[in-house]
């Protein structure tokens, strides 16, 4: 039976996910602040007696660590073969204003640091069923399309998610001869609370069930780096190659993320949540 750990779980990308892999028959590790949306959540999955949830947050690391092991002693002589850090936030900042300096450290230990923090438990353990000829691993990190290029307004959040990919590389070619694979997913614009909140068109919206069967494809397939959906792939493929006067040309007037300073009541939110 295979054993999946997935933290930001309680809602849009990683509910998704964690909804994807239950109706695969699953044993699911769920961690997310919200500890009642994650009993909502597990309830309605199938076999709900069999899933784990951990309320907490993932910047606090002992308490992640604990969860892990936890979820690791469950999984006992079976162990946990896929394990996805799917917690993440964005938010506007800009550099200028001193009172974003703490979002950004927010967004980098949500987005970054705990990527790397729900990863750490699990890979000793990974490397001992590679080892023993079980090819089935993964550590999936959660990168963006705004990774790929900065996006103005939008400085914390790039970075955040340039740095998941650049981390996820290294850590794929470091564990690479273990067996352990890592698989690197980066989204286009998925239909979330997350950019329910954006004021401004989102080409490619996918629906958040559509994504994580598609990222639950491209786990399976071990791909090392993967953007979905494909038209967006497209897109970034492009904007890799564009010379920055160019970039700098089509982009600089791109919309900006609301700044929690600028925030202003947004509509209620419909369809599919994301991670917290």
């Amino acid at each position: 039976m295979t054993h999946v750990f997935i933290t930001g779980a309680s809602s849009g990308i990683g509910a998704a996910l964690a909804r994807e892999y239950a109706a695969q028959g699953a044993v699911l590790g769920l961690v997310a602040r919200r500890g009642p949306a994650l009993a909502q959540l597990i309830a309605g999955l199938p076999h709900p007696e069999l899933h784990r949830s951990y309320a907490l947050d993932v910047t606090d690391y002992p308490a992640l660590q604990a969860a892990a092991q936890d979820f690791i002693a469950c999984a006992g002589a079976d162990g946990v073969e896929v394990v996805i850090a799917s917690a993440g936030i964005s938010q506007g900042t800009l550099t200028e204003f001193a009172e974003d300096f703490a979002v950004f450290e927010r967004i980098m230990a949500v987005n970054l640091n705990a990527t790397v923090a729900t990863f750490a438990p699990f890979i000793a353990g990974m490397r001992a069923q590679a080892q023993a000829g079980r090819r089935g691993c993964r550590l999936v990190g959660i990168g963006s399309v705004a990774g790929i290029r900065g996006l103005p307004g939008a400085e914390a959040y790039s970075a955040s998610k340039a740095a998941v990919l650049s981390y996820c590389e290294s850590l794929r070619l470091e564990l690479k001869p273990s067996g352990i694979r890592v698989v690197t997913i980066a989204p286009g614009y998925v239909d979330t609370p997350m950019t329910q909140a954006n004021r401004y068109r989102m080409p490619f919206l996918m629906p958040a069930a559509g994504f994580a069967a598609a990222a639950r494809a491209s786990i399976a397939a071990g791909a090392s780096y993967r953007v979905i959906p494909w038209q967006m792939g497209a897109v970034a493929k492009l904007l890799r190659l564009l010379p920055n006067w160019l970039y700098d040309r089509i982009f600089a007037g791109a919309p900006h993320k609301a700044r929690a300073a600028n925030l202003t009541p947004a509509p209620p939110a419909t369809g599919a949540r994301h991670a917290d």
